[in-house]
């Protein structure tokens, strides 16, 4: 029984051990990463990624390449035809 007991407590310790190097970690990391981007910085930052982003796009002359605007207008038109009903 004792040897039950001991074999037990070793092994929740070695999961409990497994668990924080593993997903633990990066648990840890998405969770800092979340807090960073709840913080008046976190947003600043995040607002100028997206304002580079906007001025890459604005600078190119097609946004889409074929095979995504004929997915597109192919959806859009299965919309239309959908709400005419």
């Amino acid at each position: 029984m004792r040897n039950y007991i001991y074999k037990t407590i070793i092994t929740i310790i070695a999961v409990i051990v497994i668990f924080e190097f593993t997903i633990g970690k990066e648990l840890s990391q998405i969770n800092e990463k979340i807090n960073y981007f709840g913080t008046a910085d976190g947003r600043k930052e995040i607002i100028i990624s997206l304002k580079k982003e906007m001025k890459k796009a604005n600078e190119k002359e097609n946004y889409l390449d074929d095979e995504e605007r004929e997915l597109i207008k192919n959806f859009i038109l299965k919309i239309k035809k959908e709400l005419s009903l």
